[in-house]
């Protein structure tokens, strides 16, 4: 799972010139699920965004975390975050769940923000959003769950 992180004084997602979701100071997290992402992923993500420390404190640039700089998040589906750039001159979006099993993996990564203190927006899931937003910094971080997956046990032959 990828996730792009802004730090924002505000942001606002619009669905068909109507507000979906709106939050002050926090977090526009924009979210591509992988076709190879599973609850673990999604359960990495959500810990990571409600404890990563990029909030100012004082004299330090990065010392709280969102529960603790008492902000909200806005989190917005964004399948096109998974594409494939490397090579040719389109990108390739095969990367991406597609939204029949990206949908399940997303509302439950929303499940679990919203158990958290942190109160949580978000956009709508497979519409044409419109974002606006104030980055403070600015201040941008890609979250990738990949990497943090435990090694699998599978055999190997040869």
């Amino acid at each position: 799972m990828l996730a792009l992180l802004q730090r924002v004084s505000c942001a606002a997602v619009t669905v068909n010139r109507q507000v979906v979701g709106q939050i002050g100071q926090g977090l526009l997290v924009l979210v591509s699920v992988h076709a190879d992402d599973s609850v673990p992923d999604i359960a990495w993500t959500a810990q990571k965004l409600l404890t990563l420390r990029i909030f100012p404190h004082g004299e330090k640039a990065y010392d709280l975390d969102i529960v603790a700089a008492q902000g909200a998040l806005l989190v917005v589906s964004n399948f096109t975050l998974a594409a494939e750039t490397a090579r040719g001159r389109r990108p390739s979006l095969s990367p991406a769940a597609p939204p029949d099993e990206a949908r399940p993996l997303f509302e439950l990564l929303l499940r679990r923000l919203r158990e958290s203190p942190v109160p949580v927006a978000s956009g709508q899931f497979a519409a044409d959003m419109q974002i606006a937003l104030t980055n403070e910094g600015p201040t941008t971080f890609l979250l990738d769950s990949r990497p943090h997956r435990p090694p699998t046990t599978a055999a190997k032959t040869g």
